[in-house]
């Protein structure tokens, strides 16, 4: 098996959000938008504003509420949309989500970099200064 395999099967069960959609969720405030991108992609070319950030490598275990790592912004009866740059890590996120109960998931299949390509807003993710280079 391979990763595009991988993310192949997983799209077979997880729904898309298209850019129009997310939009319009955000803007009602009826789902929880998750960023699960490396941080450094974040501090390089910002976010969607309001998302929140779950690393790809970390989600399972901020995502399960019997874990001693749950974050409370992640809910299995909540609407969750997951998003990466180009919609292949938040295939398999938003698949691994359905795994632990999570009712109600999607992903942007077109990712983040097409959004930003086609106008959707973009938050600026600022540098922690421990981070930076001095």
């Amino acid at each position: 098996m391979s990763v595009e395999r991988m993310v192949d099967d997983a799209k077979t069960r997880v729904p898309v959000v298209s850019r129009e959609q997310l939009e319009r969720e955000l803007e009602e405030g009826s789902a929880v938008v998750v960023d699960v991108r490396d941080v450094r992609e974040r501090w390089a070319a910002g976010a969607i504003p309001g998302a929140h950030s779950a690393p790809r490598g970390m989600l399972e275990f901020w995502a399960d509420p019997e874990s001693e790592y749950h974050r409370g912004f992640l809910q299995p009866d909540r609407r969750t949309i997951l998003y990466c740059a180009g919609g292949k890590r938040s295939a398999l996120a938003a698949d691994a989500l359905l795994r632990l109960g999570y009712a109600d998931v999607a992903h942007l299949e077109i990712g983040f970099d097409a959004w930003k390509e086609a106008g959707g807003a973009v938050a600026a993710v600022p540098v922690p200064d421990e981070y930076r280079k001095g």
